[in-house]
């Protein structure tokens, strides 16, 4: 399976060219409609080369699109299904893109002193649960954002925009 297989044809964003092709923004495991569509709208806004989801459909849903504004439109989206997401990894490293995961492990990079590859796909966990350890293990480098409060974790949006933004910046 190709991206050119995953991409929505019916969508105006296929023609559309991205300020940032070579990042890849991997949504696939997030289930929350609220939470996809505030992030496809980042992604959209900060110009991300591709968003992938799990499920197509979830543009259809009224909680996504009362947060993503139409984003939908402009961003390119793929789909793949969470049991599909270690094969299609696989297949983008071999492409040349460098696999990040958004992760709190023992050997995660703070974010401010990690340098993006160009070619990168941004792997971001599931609410609650975070990044499966079967896909951590196919992932190149896990950051994490410094917190410094009493709760460990940042809303998957939210984290997905400040990493996004951060890749951005560099």
């Amino acid at each position: 399976m190709t991206d050119k297989d995953l991409v929505f044809d019916d969508r105006k964003s296929v023609t559309k060219s991205q300020a940032h092709e070579g990042l890849v923004v991997v949504a696939s495991l997030i289930d929350k409609a609220p939470n996809l569509g505030g992030l496809c709208r980042t992604c959209e806004i900060l110009g991300v080369g591709a968003l992938v989801i799990g499920n197509k459909n979830i543009v259809k849903d009224k909680e996504f699109s009362a947060v993503s504004v139409t984003s939908e439109n402009w961003v390119p989206l793929l789909e793949c299904p969470p049991h599909r997401l270690g094969p299609w990894l696989l297949e983008k490293r071999a492409e040349g893109f460098r696999i990040v995961a958004v992760e709190q492990t023992a050997n995660s990079v703070s974010l401010n002193s990690f340098t993006f590859p160009v070619k990168c796909v941004l792997l971001l966990g599931k609410e609650k649960e975070g990044v499966p350890v079967e896909l951590l293990d196919l992932v190149d480098d896990c950051v994490e954002i410094p917190q410094h409060g009493f709760i460990r974790s940042l809303n998957v949006h939210v984290t997905g925009a400040l990493v996004v933004w951060e890749y951005v910046k560099q």
